[in-house]
C-alpha cells in the first residue's frame, strides 16, 4: 500500500514539487502540471501529455527535449479539470498549435475535449491523440471503446519526436494517431493497489492467481488464471497482443516493444519475463526496434505488467529511435537546450457583483449554505461512495466528490459573501467543482451546476418554476455533454426521475420543500434501481458483471445530495 502521503489531499501537489526540484533541469511548475524548463522555438507544435497521477513516470516524466512540452497531472486516478488541462496547454503554447494525448477514459475525453473547444475559440488551433491500445477492454470490433494503456508511452514519443523535427501541425497530429491504431497492449497483475490514505486496495487477486486485462486506474482484471511461468504469461501476452494486431499494421517485420511493470513489480522479474517475450516475438518473424523494459505507466503500488507491441514503418522506426531527454527516458545523442524563461502565472480576474438586489444577495447566502450542507454529508460518506465505484471501477468517486464539494462551498461562500445572487453563486460552486474534482464526475458536476444556475437568475428569490426549470436544463446538460441516456447506470438513472418528478409536483401545486422531497425520494429508489442494470460506457463497461447487485455510484451520490438539499429548504 501507500504509506508516505502526508495529507491524502496534497499528495499529487505534494509529490509534484518534489518532481521539479530534482528535474529543474528538465521541468518547471505550472498550476497542475509542468513545461519544460528548456526554451523551444516559436511556432513548434506543442505535445500535452496528461491524465490522472499515480501513473509515474507517466505523464509528468516524460517532459523533456524531444518529448512532451507539458504534461497535466490531474488528481490520483482522475482526469484534470478542463480549467487545469487549458491552462497547461496556454502555458506550453509557442504558436504552432497544440496536441493534447490522454488515454481512452471518459474524463479525459470530457476535459480535455472541452479544453480544446476554448482553445480553438481563441484561435489556437488544437486536437486530442486518444490512446486505445488495451486488447483486454476492446469491444465488438470497436476502435474507440479500447482503454488507453501503456501505449501512452509510444504515442507520445513518437508526436514529440515529430513535433521535435518541425512537423506542422497537421502532421504531427496525422502521425500520432496512426502509430496508436498500430499499437497493441495487454496487462495482468497479481495484486491491486492502494490510494492514499486508505488502508485496503482497491482490489484483490486470489492467492496464486493472476488478474487477466486489468486497468491503470486500479479497476480490476476481466478474469483470473493461476500465476503460469515466464513462458507461460509471456504465452499469454504475446498471443492476446499479436492477436490484436491492426488490419493495416505496416508489413516491414519491425516492432516496438514495451514490457511495464505497474508500480511493485521488480525490474528484475521484467528483465526475466523480457527474454521468453522477445524470443516468441522473433519466432513469429518480428524484429525488435529499441525495446524499452521497465516502469514506464505505473498504478501507485499494484503488482502486475504489461506487453505493448508498436509495429513500425520507415517513418515511425525513425521517430521511435529519435533523440529524446526527459526524467523518465533517453534516447539517441543530447540535444543541446537553452534555459526557458520563468512561467509567471496570471492573475485571475475578480468578479464584481456590486448592485446585486438585497433580496438576491440573500438567495445567494442561502445557496451557499445548502452547498456547505452537501459537502459535509459528502464527507460522511465518502468511503462507502468509493466503496461502491471500486466495484466494477477505480474507486476514486467518493475523493472526487469530496474534493468538488468541499471547493464548490468555499467558492459559493465567497461569492455570496462578495453579494452574489443565487445564479453566481451557483456557478460559481460549480466552476470550483470542476476545477477541483477533475475526473468524469468533476466536469459533469461543473456543467449541471451551471445550467442549473442559468435558470434561477441574480434579481431576487428563485421561484419554484425557475427551480425546476433549473433541475430540468441540468438533465439536458449533462445528457449532452456524456452522451449517456436513463438505463447506462449512470448518475442520470437517478437525475432523470429527480428532475421530471420535481417539475410534475410543483406543477400539482406543491411548494418547493414538499415537491423537492418527494423528488429527492424518487431520485433514491431510482439509484437503488441501478444494482440491475449493466454499465453501457465508461470504465465500469468492460467489469459490467461485476457491477450487476450493486448501485452505481454516480447515481447514488446524486440522490444523496437531492436529499440533503430538500432536508435544509
Amino acid at each position: 500500500m501507500t504509506k508516505i502521503f502526508g495529507d491524502p489531499s496534497s499528495f499529487v501537489d505534494d509529490s509534484v514539487a518534489g518532481f521539479v526540484d530534482l528535474y529543474s533541469h528538465f521541468v518547471q511548475p505550472v498550476p497542475h502540471g509542468v513545461i519544460r524548463s528548456t526554451a523551444t522555438p516559436d511556432g513548434k507544435v506543442a505535445v500535452i501529455a496528461g491524465g490522472g497521477s499515480g501513473h509515474y513516470p507517466a505523464f509528468a516524466g516524460y517532459v523533456g527535449p524531444g518529448l512532451a512540452d507539458a504534461a497535466v497531472c490531474g488528481n490520483v486516478f482522475a482526469s484534470p479539470s478542463t480549467r487545469w488541462v487549458y491552462d497547461v496547454a496556454k502555458a506550453a503554447n509557442r504558436g504552432g498549435g497544440v496536441l493534447l494525448g490522454f488515454g481512452n477514459y471518459a474524463g479525459d475525453i470530457l476535459n480535455f475535449g472541452l479544453a480544446a473547444e476554448r482553445l480553438r475559440a481563441e484561435g489556437i488551433p488544437a486536437e486530442l491523440l486518444v490512446v486505445t491500445d488495451d486488447v483486454a477492454s476492446e469491444g465488438q470490433g470497436a476502435n474507440g471503446e479500447r482503454r488507453g494503456i501503456a501505449g501512452d508511452v509510444v504515442a507520445f514519443k513518437i508526436a514529440g519526436a515529430a513535433a521535435e523535427a518541425g512537423y506542422d501541425f497537421e502532421n504531427v497530429v496525422r502521425v500520432s494517431r496512426h502509430v496508436n491504431d498500430v499499437t497493441r497492449s495487454m496487462g495482468i497483475a497479481f495484486a491491486g493497489c492502494t490510494l492514499p490514505g486508505e488502508t485496503e486496495p482497491l482490489f484483490t487477486v486470489t492467492p496464486g492467481n493472476m488478474a487477466i486485462g486489468l486497468g491503470i486506474h486500479g479497476e480490476p482484471g476481466i478474469s483470473e488464471e493461476p500465476i503460469g511461468t515466464p513462458e507461460e504469461i509471456a504465452t499469454l501476452l504475446v498471443e492476446k497482443v499479436l492477436g490484436g494486431k491492426p488490419d493495416d499494421a505496416p508489413d516491414s517485420g519491425r516492432i516496438a516493444v514495451l514490457v511495464n511493470g505497474l508500480g511493485s513489480t521488480k525490474y528484475e522479474e521484467l528483465f526475466l519475463l523480457y527474454v521468453p517475450i522477445a524470443k516468441q516475438l522473433r519466432a513469429a518473424g518480428y524484429e525488435i526496434v529499441a525495446p524499452q523494459v521497465g516502469e514506464l505507466v505505473t498504478s501507485l503500488d499494484m503488482a502486475g505488467c504489461s506487453l505493448t507491441v508498436t509495429w513500425l514503418d520507415e517513418e515511425l522506426e525513425k521517430l521511435w529511435t529519435d533523440p529524446a531527454q526527459c526524467p523518465a527516458l533517453s534516447v539517441g545523442a543530447t540535444i543541446e537546450t537553452t534555459p526557458a524563461p520563468t512561467y509567471v502565472v496570471p492573475e485571475d480576474e475578480v468578479a464584481d457583483y456590486s448592485g446585486t438586489p438585497a433580496s438576491a444577495q440573500e438567495s445567494g447566502q442561502k445557496i451557499a449554505g445548502l452547498i456547505e450542507a452537501v459537502r459535509e454529508v459528502l464527507k460522511d460518506a465518502e468511503a462507502e461512495l468509493g466503496r461502491i465505484d471500486a466495484i466494477a471501477g477505480d474507486g476514486d468517486h467518493g475523493t472526487g466528490m469530496v474534493n468538488g464539494s468541499v471547493a464548490a462551498a468555499q467558492a459559493a461562500r465567497t461569492a455570496a459573501d462578495a453579494g452574489a445572487g443565487a445564479a453566481s453563486t451557483l456557478s460559481a460552486a460549480g466552476a470550483a467543482w470542476a476545477d477541483r474534482a477533475g475526473g468524469t464526475s468533476g466536469v459533469i458536476w461543473g456543467v449541471l451546476l451551471h445550467a442549473f444556475a442559468d435558470k434561477l437568475g441574480d434579481e431576487g428569490t428563485p421561484t419554484p418554476e425557475q427551480v425546476s426549470e433549473g433541475a430540468t436544463a441540468s438533465v439536458e446538460a449533462v445528457m449532452r455533454l456524456a452522451g449517456a441516456r436513463v438505463g447506462n447506470k449512470t448518475m442520470l438513472d437517478s437525475q432523470v426521475p429527480f428532475a421530471e418528478t420535481l417539475a410534475e409536483r410543483i406543477a400539482a401545486g406543491d411548494d418547493l420543500k414538499t415537491a423537492f422531497t418527494t423528488a429527492s425520494q424518487a431520485a433514491t429508489d431510482a439509484a437503488e434501481a441501478t444494482k440491475q442494470l449493466r454499465p453501457q460506457i465508461g470504465r465500469a463497461r468492460p467489469l459490467a458483471e461485476r457491477s450487476i447487485g450493486h448501485p452505481d455510484a454516480g447515481a447514488v451520490s446524486l440522490a444523496l445530495v437531492t436529499r440533503t438539499v430538500a432536508e435544509k429548504l
